[in-house]
């Protein structure tokens, strides 16, 4: 099993063990989404600069580092991510949810995520797509089950 079948994996299994409102959107696959298709917002890097400008760099920190990982609140991540047209509403269209329940979904699955995706404590090189490319590639698995 490979790091993307593990984040997946920690992602799908952390939204399972919680009730979901307003629909069955598939959190892991929307945020794996975001990170693989995310051009207009920088993909990772881009989403986890969006956060560090909205206040949550010490989180942001946390997540990449080999360290334990600080949480952050729905209310924290619809503040940083949060307005009118935002990745947020974008996001919370696209599940048929409220910006409240979009941001609770992403305070979960972002900081399993981002740690998943940076091991050794470094974001991914941009410009080989390495393991934003296998995501794509194990998502079209997924959703062909």
């Amino acid at each position: 099993m490979g790091l993307l079948d593990q984040v997946l994996g920690a992602a799908s299994q952390a939204m399972g063990n919680q009730g979901q409102q307003g629909g069955q959107a598939d959190w892991p696959t929307l945020v794996a989404g975001l990170l693989i298709n995310g051009s207009a917002h920088g993909g990772l890097a881009g989403l986890l600069q969006q956060l560090r400008a909205g206040g949550l760099g010490d989180q942001v920190q946390s997540w990449i580092s080999t360290g334990t990982n600080l949480p952050v609140s729905g209310d924290q991540i619809t503040s940083a991510l949060g307005g009118a047209g935002g990745l947020l509403a974008q996001l919370a269209q696209q599940a048929g949810v409220s910006h409240a329940e979009a941001g609770d979904q992403l305070s979960q699955l972002l900081p399993l995520v981002v740690d998943k995706l940076t091991p050794h404590g470094q974001l991914p090189d941009a410009s080989s797509h390495g393991n934003l490319g296998d995501l794509a590639g194990m998502l079209g698995g997924l959703l062909s089950r």
